[in-house]
């Protein structure tokens, strides 16, 4: 699995996990997440990993939870496609954005949309 690395702040602008979420476009729809938290920063967090615990969540499941905004401070959203990790979204002391995924293609359109970004 290759990845990438960018900033969380672009201006004033903050990447939120949801904006992640929608930038997977299709690659993202049919996956099953579990996100763990080490910040608890918004009650929304406790949710997120209670959704997690057993079979993880959908995608527009985890979509509303994270919306309209919430930023995350030291959190990890793992993508499942049946049993396989296929994406892994990493939220770093609030600053940073690491991607992972098994398909180039996603990280090359977060390439484009977010400027500065870099190989892990």
């Amino acid at each position: 699995m290759k990845g990438i690395t960018f900033p969380a702040w672009h201006g004033k602008h903050y990447v939120t996990l949801a904006e992640l979420l929608v930038r997977l476009g299709s690659f993202g729809l049919d996956l099953k997440w579990r996100v763990e938290c080490d910040e608890f920063v918004d009650p929304r967090c406790t949710e997120l990993e209670k959704r997690s615990a057993d079979g993880g969540m959908d995608t527009l499941t985890l979509l509303s939870l994270t919306t309209p905004f919430l930023q995350l401070i030291d959190a990890e959203a793992r993508g499942f496609a049946e049993d396989r990790v296929v994406v892994v979204l990493t939220e770093a002391d609030s600053s940073w954005w690491d991607v992972r995924a098994v398909d180039e293609r996603v990280l090359n359109d977060l390439r484009r949309h977010y400027p500065g970004a870099t190989d892990l």
